[in-house]
């Protein structure tokens, strides 16, 4: 098994189609087939569940996944220094960002980057969470801002700052007029949260629970966008990042929660499978410098 074959792999799993992976990749659908059977011989398990639809892999075939995306980002990596030294802040360099967090570091870190390391091409991905984890598990992400403040197996963790959470929308609910609201008034308020799943509302969950309130969700959505306009509109709240309604253009009453606060550690996230080059460590180094500067957007920042 060699480079070539498990960048063949990668994209079709990418891809989730053969045939489009073989457009992607300039060669034939039957020569990258034939790649796809070669390396599942090889290794003596199938790879692809293949089905009307397309295919998806199979449990050791997300493993060779896994480690495929690792090996091309490090044998990309190795040709870059190679070709550009070491040393040299240039090259691609992925970063997730959960939609909160993209609102206010987004634009700084594109335009900073332009001005100070114009040879760093940026991809940002903007998704929930849940998904930059998968990413940043599947290689697919030099680094990734998330909500967490533990060590994680195969992540470099660095908090960034506390987030402080709010009360988007529903002006009936306390004084509309006031910049905090206690929790306490939210008990039994209509509210939309992300699904169970997502981090955000198992803190909700939890504090809610413990505070002993109602927790009245009438929908679970996981897309900040929608949530955002239903709030909007007033008669259906969410507890949402603060920093999204000061943002200019916003529109939306936000109301810092207290008595008890809710906040999450947002942390700086790096895979340590893979050595960071010197375009790697600028991003970084930028990403914190953005987050001191922005400190009064968030309320509460940590030392980076």
């Amino acid at each position: 098994m060699d480079v070539r074959q498990l960048r063949y792999f990668a994209t079709v799993v990418d891809t989730g189609s053969l045939s489009k992976a073989a457009v992607r990749l300039s060669i034939s659908q039957p020569s990258l087939s034939q790649q796809i059977v070669g390396m599942e011989d090889d290794l003596g398990v199938p790879l692809l569940l293949r089905s009307s639809s397309g295919v998806r892999p199979t449990e050791p075939g997300m493993a060779l996944y896994r480690h495929a995306r690792t090996i091309l980002k490090q044998f990309e990596q190795m040709r870059g220094d190679v070709l550009r030294g070491e040393h040299s802040e240039s090259g691609q360099v992925a970063v997730g960002l959960p939609t909160s967090i993209a609102a206010v570091i987004a634009v700084p870190l594109f335009n900073r980057l332009q001005i100070a390391y114009p040879n760093i091409q940026l991809q940002l991905f903007e998704s929930m969470s849940g998904y930059l984890i998968e990413l940043l598990a599947n290689g697919r992400l030099d680094m990734a801002v998330l909500f967490r403040e533990t060590e994680t197996r195969g992540l470099t963790v660095s908090p960034l700052f506390n987030e402080h959470l709010s009360l988007c929308g529903v002006p009936w609910v306390g004084d509309a007029d006031s910049s905090s609201v206690p929790l306490s008034l939210v008990s039994g308020v209509p509210l939309v949260l992300p699904g169970k799943a997502n981090g955000l509302r198992l803190l909700i969950e939890r504090t809610f629970a413990r505070e002993g309130l109602e927790l009245n969700v009438v929908a679970d959505i996981d897309s900040l966008p929608t949530m955002l306009t239903i709030a909007r509109e007033g008669q259906v709240g969410s507890i949402l990042s603060g920093a999204l309604a000061r943002q200019p253009g916003a529109a939306i009453l936000g109301r810092r929660l207290v008595e008890p606060s809710l906040q999450r550690m947002v942390s700086l996230c790096v895979p340590n499978a893979v050595p960071q080059n010197a375009a790697s460590r600028a991003v970084q180094n930028t990403i914190q410098a953005i987050v001191r500067e922005e400190a009064l957007q968030w309320d509460t920042v940590m030392q980076v």
